[in-house]
């Protein structure tokens, strides 16, 4: 078996996120926990994951601090809950790039409006939308 390269240490809040979240079952667990899955079944069922490696991710989502489990639920923690916007991100970026004109797919609707949501943008602490060539990484000291 292949040995999973750690990120945790690494100085990039990329790559630490990678780390806690950046499996693919992981993000699909945290999908479906906003969509309402709450037990092991519920997961395995929507993901038709094998059980040995659900209960590895669900584990890992805990001990990350990503969710809660308790006798019989699994839930989001607000750490948990700060993922939304990546999963939005995802979704979106999907809906985009992922089908082909036509092709079915779900979406995300506003629940109050039964609406498709805006597309996300990155804004500077201005206001004013920001693209790749705006910004810069700078190491903090």
């Amino acid at each position: 078996m292949v040995k999973r390269t750690r990120l945790d240490d690494e100085s990039c809040p990329v790559a630490r996120s990678v780390d806690a979240v950046g499996d693919w079952w992981s993000l699909l667990i945290v999908r479906d926990a906003f969509d309402g899955s709450r037990r092991f079944g519920d997961f395995q069922r929507s993901l038709g994951v094998a059980k040995n490696i659900l209960t590895a991710r669900l584990r890992s989502l805990v001990d990350n601090g990503i969710l809660d489990h308790t006798d019989r639920d699994y839930t989001l923690t607000t750490k948990g809950e700060a993922l939304f916007p990546v999963i939005v991100a995802l979704r979106q970026w999907g809906e985009t790039f992922a089908f082909e004109p036509g092709e079915p797919h779900s979406q995300l609707l506003d629940r109050r409006q039964h609406r498709p949501l805006r597309p996300l943008e990155v804004r500077a602490a201005d206001g004013r939308r920001v693209t790749p060539d705006d910004t810069e990484v700078r190491k903090l000291p």
